[in-house]
């Protein structure tokens, strides 16, 4: 089974507005928890529907960065907040991470640095973050 990038970017999409819109609301806003909880099913459904497609291409990068780290649920490499970016020619927008986002990654490679990894839509990417700069796409969705 090859894997729907476009599904796969839609699908990430969706949860990284409804992140953004749950960061922009206070925990006494009466529609929080429904949204949270909207948040969670289409985690869920994120999980199961590439799981097994974006372990295995999170289990390359691991080997090539040698690290010893467990390789987590795909839904754990989200950032907590993306800033969407101007819309390119075909209106796409793409989302920048900041900070310290992402899963922490051990690796001599990196001695003593803050090293981690985060999934963007728009392509579906993996970006390795250096002390809290984006530095490269590990692996696109293609």
């Amino acid at each position: 089974m090859t894997m729907d990038f476009k599904k796969l970017d839609d699908d990430l999409s969706l949860i990284v507005e409804k992140r953004i819109a749950l960061s922009k609301m206070s925990y006494a806003d009466e529609a929080y928890d429904d949204l949270e909880e909207e948040l969670h099913d289409l985690e869920d459904d994120f999980n199961e529907d590439y799981g097994d497609e974006l372990e295995s291409a999170l289990e390359k990068i691991y080997n090539q960065l040698k690290s010893d780290n467990e390789v987590l649920l795909p839904s754990a490499y989200l950032a907590n907040e993306y800033h969407p970016m101007m819309p390119d020619a075909s209106g796409k927008v793409t989302y920048e991470v900041k900070g310290n986002e992402g899963v922490p990654l051990e690796s001599e490679q990196f001695d003593k640095m803050d090293v981690r990894l985060v999934i963007v839509p728009n392509p579906t990417r993996f970006i390795l973050r250096i002390n809290g700069k984006s530095m490269k796409d590990l692996w696109v969705a293609r």
